[in-house]
């Protein structure tokens, strides 16, 4: 899935009064097609009877549209807007969200996987509108996904709109392929990171990051 960027024209200036900067907003639209879910359901359908689980009962007849529509929902990110703002008073310390609510699915098994992120920056000469890193992240999350890749699209799509001195990004997953089937490990997490930019090669803005996320340094 690839995402579609509309820019978001600035809002005309009040002549009466001392112009303010206008935050630069880009539309982030999922460039996808709209999921069938008719023949999505009826291959769910198939899918239960093949495994031996019949949905004739009460209970489990309206099963397979629930499926389809869950699977549709996991896969379809929302749009948003990637709303930026000057930074004028030249702020450079870490900017750091913490325990970001995850949940995506694995490519493998089509398990979900849940956990937390913790996404942080380092202000170039714009700063971002906090909420947009969760968008980001359920933007790159709505998507069979390996959390590896995950984790580096999430730092590379930042570090290329935002032009930030650093980006940082960690998360922490409980993979239910892991869990809840073959070597069934039930507590098991799994952590990756990704440090781009001064958070990579700055000893003390890298130390300083992991710190606050929990990582060893």
């Amino acid at each position: 899935m690839t995402q579609r960027l509309e820019t978001t024209p600035p809002t005309a200036p009040d002549a009466s009064r001392a112009p303010i900067p206008a935050p630069a907003a880009l539309r982030v639209v999922p460039d996808a097609k709209e999921p069938d879910l008719a023949a999505a359901e009826l291959a769910a359908e198939r899918f239960l009877e093949a495994l031996g689980i019949g949905t004739d009962s009460e209970s489990l007849r309206g099963t397979p549209g629930r499926m389809a529509r869950a699977y549709a929902e996991l896969f379809r990110p929302r749009p948003f807007d990637l709303t930026t703002f000057p930074n004028d008073e030249g702020y450079d310390e870490l900017v750091l969200a913490r325990g970001i609510p995850l949940r995506s699915v694995c490519e493998h098994h089509l398990l979900p996987f849940v956990g937390t992120a913790h996404i942080g920056y380092l202000p170039g000469r714009r700063i971002l509108g906090l909420s947009k890193l969760a968008r980001v992240l359920e933007h790159f999350a709505c998507r069979p996904q390996v959390q590896e890749r995950l984790t580096k699209q999430v730092a590379d799509w930042l570090h290329t709109h935002l032009e930030p001195k650093g980006v940082g990004v960690v998360i922490q997953a409980e993979h239910t392929c892991m869990t809840l089937r073959g070597v069934q490990a039930t507590g098991a997490t799994t952590m990756t990171s990704t440090l781009l930019g001064l958070l990579r090669s700055d000893a003390r803005s890298r130390g300083e990051f992991l710190a606050l996320t929990g990582l060893p340094r």
